[in-house]
């Protein structure tokens, strides 16, 4: 039977079909162009973020150790003032009153022991010529020392009368911060110190206090273990920042640990102190600080844009020395700023794709059309960084 033409052309024809709507090859395609960079070594510092409360390390509440009408006030409300400075002044004159009667008392006891002490001298002359008695002798003995503690008494009632005018004048007990007066002028004060004349509390230095997960008190411990003799002590740094901050401008120390750890919570409360020369800090406020989680180590860096996800898989693409894209698997750290460390997965010699990731695909082929920094280094300092949120049971 003879081949029917039509029909072996119309088969050529749907052979050929599939071969037509075939896309072009990856090794087809035209190269995608990218930037590149390499991975940097740098010396970092991981910290651990923390809310903390703002306290200050002296605060005193001014009241009167003496009774008496206020009668003068002697700073402005809300004032720095210095230890020493003259606060209120209660009615001196009552006071100065007893003092002057103190005095004159004990004027009297000063006089009145010469006077028997020279009785008892001429009573120890006479005694050798018998001309005096042993039981005058004996009384006029007696009589000086009985005014001698008539003196001693009245010494200690006039220095007594010395510290309550003294009293009258309320000075600062410490350089700070005082409030509004809350008693004014006119008012009878009670010396048992009702009410609070104002409140004063320092502001240079300022303590932060903030409670840490005991599992991370123990990795503090054991990476900033202060002296042997004192197993709960610290000395390591740490940085603070207000809510309205940016960074953590603020730097001090830990300089105490609490003697326990709170069952309830499973926390360990520290304390961290502050110049705060500019006194930009404040007692009350609340605020963030941040700890060291270990002393600063070396770390390779890359910018965080080049990373990239698919659920829990993390990965980068990296040039391959054929000049195709290579899905590279690593582990990552954690940011910092810009930057994100690379745990595991990546060499110095590396070369990842930074720019032109949305058309990057396994097997493309690249052109690399130049390198930069892994990133704008110089708006991250190469010692400090930020965990993007505290710990679990901060």
């Amino acid at each position: 039977m003879k081949p029917n033409p039509n029909l072996i052309l119309a088969l050529a024809a749907l052979a050929a079909l599939p071969a037509c709507q075939r896309g072009p090859t990856a090794a087809s395609m035209p190269a995608i162009k990218v930037t590149v960079a390499q991975p940097q070594q740098m010396t970092l510092t991981n910290w651990d973020p923390y809310p903390g409360h703002l306290e200050a390390v002296e605060a005193v509440e001014l009241r009167a150790r003496v009774s008496g009408y206020l009668q003068s006030i002697h700073f402005v409300d809300g004032a720095e003032v210095k230890a020493g400075d003259l606060l209120f002044v209660i009615d001196p004159a009552p006071y100065q009153a007893e003092l002057d009667r103190a005095t004159a008392v004990r004027q009297q006891a000063e006089t009145h022991l010469e006077l028997t002490r020279n009785d008892l001298a001429r009573a120890e002359k006479l005694r050798g010529t018998k001309a005096i008695s042993e039981e005058e002798l004996d009384s006029r003995a007696k009589a000086a020392r009985e005014a001698k503690d008539s003196l001693n008494a009245s010494l200690a009632a006039e220095e007594a009368a010395k510290v309550n005018l003294n009293y009258t004048r309320i000075t600062a007990p410490v350089n700070g911060v005082i409030s509004r007066r809350l008693v004014t002028v006119g008012n009878l004060v009670q010396a048992n110190g009702t009410p609070v004349l104002a409140t004063l509390v320092s502001v240079a230095p300022i303590y932060c206090y903030f409670d840490v997960q005991e599992e991370a008190f123990l990795q503090y411990r054991l990476c900033f273990q202060g002296p042997k003799s004192d197993k709960c002590s610290l000395s390591m740094p740490c940085e603070l920042k207000l809510v309205n901050e940016e960074g953590f401008p603020h730097r001090g120390r830990v300089d105490y640990v609490d003697n326990q750890v709170n069952s309830k919570t499973g926390t360990m409360r520290l304390r961290a102190v502050f110049a705060n020369e500019d006194r930009a800090l404040v007692p009350g406020m609340f605020a963030t600080v941040q700890v060291p989680a270990e002393p600063p180590g070396p770390a390779l860096m890359v910018p965080d844009t080049a990373v990239l996800a698919d659920q829990d898989y993390k990965f980068v693409y990296v040039v391959s020395p054929e000049g195709m894209a290579e899905a590279r698997s690593i582990k990552i750290g954690r940011p910092h700023g810009p930057l994100r460390a690379v745990l595991e997965g990546l060499t110095l010699q590396d070369r990842l794709v930074v720019n032109g990731l949305v058309m990057v695909r396994k097997g493309a082929k690249l052109e690399v059309q130049g390198d930069r920094p892994p990133a704008d280094k110089a708006k991250t300092p190469p010692t400090r960084s930020s965990q993007a949120s505290p710990p679990a049971g901060a």
